[in-house]
């Protein structure tokens, strides 16, 4: 049965109505509850037992702690909340709603319908004050650890002695589904070696998942493992007492040296006769005649979606939000008269605004690659990028998992986050992919960083989940994924990406570079840095490749996605061959042997997304229309090529998993060959 006690009398005024009704807690947590089954049942769709079962943790935490504006969603020093177990977003909905977020009950009618702001789960940049994209569980939580790490590195690098620019708490809530997935373990574990003290997890323990009571698949002592990993545990809250609920959190807001999981005991479905405790109420409306008698059960007897003015009285925390945003802002005025640079520093990365001299750095940058014209593995002109780069990019913080070396990830200039002191910008992630790549989202989501991560291409399949969630966020993140291809060699088919690269250019808004030299590289980085509306995953090779030789205008072409990197006759070509990375080294020495009986054109494409954005026009003049003859050869899934070459085209690509043996000798046993490219442009030509 759930404990349907009423808790302390606990009364709230307005300062600015005396006259106002006084409410206990629970009453102000059942108008969570009211709305949420109310919003469910409507649109006879959704999850209405996480919503009731946490309304009285919310209710404390959004009226008690919560440092928020309504009025400013984006104040950069908010308390950061986040609700990892995304399916119960009533709760978030309704608090945002009570609480004076533009959110209004129409948008609450409207739940999980088209065009609504109050979707199915919660989309950041679609809701005001929904901080991430969660639902695929686990995420969320890892995205506040994000949130946790930007909050400290960006407190240790601006705040001086009493003027605290960065001072904000990170909450996120989490059930049983978020904790059984893998990354939950892998975020959780790191969060501890890191001592991120203003992370606060409220774990909704109440025992039940979709498939039931959840003592038959998941039964460790989640306590002990919280322990293990470092963390301040503070154990069997009741869920349901105001009391309980608010010594619980002033003991986690109190440890500033470790992360905090507060274990709260809660009934999934509370005060809904029959389905409280089941999974009944889980997924799905709880029905007409269990929302009356839940309504009676509560003693809510106001109608669906209408709440008396003293309820949005008591929520509203617009008057208190602005009075704590001007005192920040009296903070960053002082801060602006006494250390002038860096609160301008300060405000240029809260902006996402790159440094003045960035121009000229990267101009410097490219014109030092082309004279040099040094054969290198891309994924070491990625290094010789960030050693170049970083200096005048403070907000760059990058990592990799396990794999710094091979990645080549670190630059002589980074600090590894917290072991060697303040203002660390490099994180040692370990073997931990999916969890590094959320991470980062939620250091993009912070703001005041462009996070990068390292790993090898094929391992992308770890941590895919959380590359879709960037994209659908529309967050500036870099994945450095290096070892693009068989040409890795000796490690074989277990490390040869050969779908991968395909699949990532079917994420929307992804956009994907396989830079084909050092030159095509340092175009990549440019393009991933300045990009503001989604992420970047640049592709990176193990083995050296040869520098392409261009004029001045190529050079300007490279961040057009693909151009004209040879023509053999400046008449209309008879044959174009396209590629990227490092098979367009195949297609120069194809187009060589070639030109002697055809006009050859050969085409880099580092990245066909950048490309399709081109105006027709010079698309077209890229690829004529009027030239059917085209071949594109790449070390991977050729499907994504057929839409380039067209019917009578063809693709030298991979449709097989690779072999363990050198590089080279792997490209001549797969067919990837300068003798093959010609041998097919010689009977595409011929036929």
């Amino acid at each position: 049965m759930a404990r349907l006690n009423n808790g302390p009398p606990h009364i709230y005024r307005t300062a600015t109505d005396t006259n106002s009704v006084p409410l206990t807690r629970r009453q102000l947590a059942n108008a969570i509850r009211a709305l949420s089954m109310d919003a469910v049942e409507r649109a006879q769709s959704g999850h209405p037992g996480a919503p009731l079962g946490m309304a009285d943790i919310a209710e404390v935490l959004w009226n008690d702690y919560l440092r928020h504006n309504p009025l400013n969603p984006s104040w950069p020093d908010r308390d950061r909340f986040v609700l990892s177990n995304g399916h119960g977003c009533m709760l978030l909905y309704a608090a945002l709603h009570l609480s004076g977020y533009e959110l209004s009950m129409e948008q609450i009618k409207n739940f999980r319908q088209l065009g609504s702001m109050t979707p199915g789960h919660p989309e950041y940049g679609h809701t005001p004050g929904v901080e991430a994209t969660t639902g695929p569980l686990g995420q969320g939580l890892a995205c506040a650890v994000g949130m946790a790490l930007a909050e400290r590195s960006l407190a240790q690098r601006f705040n001086r002695d009493e003027l605290e620019l960065v001072n904000h708490h990170t909450y996120v809530a989490a059930g049983e589904g978020c904790l059984m997935e893998g990354i939950s373990h892998e975020a959780c574990s790191l969060a501890g070696v890191l001592g991120l003290g203003k992370l606060v997890v409220l774990f909704d323990n109440n025992n039940i998942s979709i498939d039931g009571d959840v003592s038959g698949w998941f039964t460790e002592d989640t306590p002990a493992r919280f322990e293990a990993y470092g963390w301040h545990v503070v154990r069997a809250v009741d869920g349901h007492d105001p009391e309980q609920i608010r010594t619980a959190l002033d003991a986690a807001r109190a440890e500033q040296s470790r992360p905090s999981l507060i274990c709260f005991y809660t009934v999934i479905g509370w005060g809904a006769p029959d389905k409280e405790g089941t999974a009944a109420c889980h997924g799905a409306p709880l029905g007409k005649d269990i929302v009356a008698r839940t309504r009676a059960r509560l003693g809510w007897s106001h109608p669906p979606f209408q709440l008396p003015r003293e309820y949005y009285e008591h929520w509203d925390a617009r008057e208190r939000g602005a009075r704590l945003e001007a005192a920040w802002r009296q903070q960053l005025s002082t801060c602006r008269a006494r250390y002038p640079e860096l609160t301008a520093e300060f405000e240029r990365r809260i902006q996402g605004r790159l440094p003045g001299a960035w121009q000229a750095q990267l101009q410097q940058l490219l014109e030092q690659l082309a004279a040099d014209r040094n054969d290198m593995a891309t994924r070491k002109a990625s290094l010789h990028c960030l050693e170049h780069l970083g200096p005048v990019l403070p907000e760059l913080i990058g990592g990799s998992a396990d794999l710094t070396d091979s990645n080549l990830t670190r630059w002589s200039g980074a600090r590894s986050n917290p072991a060697e002191g303040k203002d660390g910008n490099y994180i040692y992630y370990g073997a931990r992919e999916f969890a590094m790549y959320a991470i980062n989202n939620g250091i993009a989501l912070h703001g005041g960083w462009i996070p990068y991560g390292g790993t090898f291409l094929v391992f992308t399949d770890y941590a895919r989940n959380a590359l879709r969630l960037s994209a659908l966020m529309g967050l500036r993140t870099i994945f450095v994924l290096t070892h693009d291809s068989i040409g890795l060699g000796e490690d074989g088919p277990t490390h040869q990406p050969v779908e991968q690269l395909a699949s990532l250019r079917l994420i929307p808004e992804m956009s994907v570079w396989r830079p084909c030299d050092a030159l095509e590289c340092a175009v990549a980085w440019q393009a991933a840095l300045e990009r503001e509306d989604g992420p970047t995953a640049l592709l990176l090779s193990r083995q050296t490749l040869p520098f392409m030789q261009r004029s001045a205008a190529q050079i300007d072409a490279i961040q057009r996605g693909a151009y004209v990197l040879y023509d053999s006759s400046t008449a209309t070509p008879e044959l174009i061959l396209m590629a990227t990375g490092s098979e367009v080294q195949l297609a120069m020495s194809a187009a060589r042997q070639l030109e002697s009986s055809m006009r050859v054109r050969v085409i880099s494409m580092p990245c066909l997304d950048r490309f399709e954005r081109q105006e027709a026009s010079y698309r077209e003049q890229v690829l004529p229309p009027d030239c059917q003859h085209r071949i594109a050869t790449e070390a991977g899934s050729p499907d994504s090529w057929y839409r380039y070459t067209g019917s009578a085209g063809r693709v030298l690509g991979i449709t097989r998993f690779g072999a363990s043996a050198p590089g080279d000798k792997v490209y001549r046993h797969l067919g990837l060959t300068t003798e093959a490219l010609v041998r097919q442009a010689t009977e595409l030509h011929d036929s």
